[in-house]
């Protein structure tokens, strides 16, 4: 089975750093739900791994997160892509769960749930901590330019083995490709 993890905001639609709180808000990155049917022609499955500390912090409700995690699958599927699960951590930054990213917590749900080691897996993100927490799982860390990307280039070193793609399109390309 071939498996990509992906974070959302910022990689796979804009991101905000109001939080997306809406399903309005949530607004798709040119090509990346091609690049996720591309994936899906391909036979990958795609999961998302995402931190919603908006829930936490009382900004939306679990209803309006699976509104807009509704609205994320149903523009996939009209793209002829799939989203084959979506793992979410509810925690704000100051809760000290295992789940909110950099810790593991999502990507060790994710491997069990597909009985999968995820050495080598391939994770997309763009910031440090989505690449830190797919590091220390074993998961191939891939940094995207796209939302957050260019300010965590910047800002420091990388885990080591980091990709670096302009955005999804372009990382689905070099997966696709063997590049």
């Amino acid at each position: 089975m071939k498996l990509a993890i992906l974070d959302r905001d910022g990689v796979i639609n804009q991101d905000s750093a109001a939080f997306i709180k809406h399903p309005d808000e949530w607004i798709p990155l040119p090509g990346s739900l091609e690049a996720i049917a591309r994936l899906s022609r391909a036979n990958w499955r795609v999961v998302i791994a995402s931190n919603q500390s908006g829930l936490a912090r009382g900004l939306f409700s679990m209803d309006t997160l699976n509104a807009i995690h509704a609205k994320m699958r149903r523009e996939a599927a009209q793209a002829g892509g799939a989203i084959d699960a979506i793992f979410v951590c509810p925690h704000g930054p100051d809760d000290d769960c295992g789940c909110r990213k950099p810790r593991t917590g999502l990507f060790v749900d994710i491997g069990r749930r597909y009985d999968i080691d995820l050495k080598n897996v391939p994770a997309v993100g763009d910031s440090l901590r989505d690449l830190q927490a797919a590091s220390q799982a074993g998961c191939v860390p891939w940094l995207v330019l796209t939302g957050n990307g260019e300010k965590t280039r910047g800002q420091g070193p990388l885990p080591a083995g980091t990709e670096i793609r302009a955005d999804l399109a372009s990382v689905v390309d070099a997966w696709l490709t063997g590049e």
